[in-house]
């Protein structure tokens, strides 16, 4: 059975919707993690997501942002169609700059134990006010042995 949303029709009616296959997959995410090929090996990796939306929890205003993560992995490195479907579960929740960003970061710091980690969190102006959120793991870790 097709799992159905609740959407609003071209009139501003809700009705009920088969969900799409996207919003399935979404629905589903999980961080999925791979072994790092060169843990052996310090070097960086850089993912931007420009597309970064949550609603504002006083508001309900939709906020964009940028979600730009760098890190220097360990033995773990993030695949990134789960890391995708991972930040796009954040499009319909009332959650903060700062938490959002705080979020990310917790988890993949969690999922992966890098040696290194940032995440910044680049929201577009709102009212004439622009928001980075930055959020990092200080020093680099040495490698893992073994």
């Amino acid at each position: 059975m097709n799992p159905r949303c609740r959407v609003y029709n071209f009139f501003g009616r809700m009705v009920d919707s088969p969900m799409k296959y996207g919003e399935k997959s979404i629905s589903k995410a999980k961080l999925e993690i791979w072994d790092n090929p060169n843990a052996e090996r310090d070097y960086e990796i850089n993912i931007s997501f420009p597309e970064f939306s949550c609603l504002c929890p006083r508001s309900g205003y939709p906020d964009f942002a940028s979600i730009n993560i760098r890190y220097v992995p360990d033995r773990k490195v993030v695949e990134l169609k789960s890391l995708k479907l991972y930040l796009n579960t954040f499009r319909d929740a009332y959650i903060s700059h700062e938490e959002s960003t705080n979020r990310v970061f917790s988890d993949l710091e969690k999922k992966l134990k890098p040696r290194f980690l940032e995440v910044i969190g680049d929201f577009n102006p709102r009212g004439n006010v622009k928001t980075v959120i930055r959020v990092s793991s200080g020093e680099r870790k040495k490698p893992a042995k073994g």
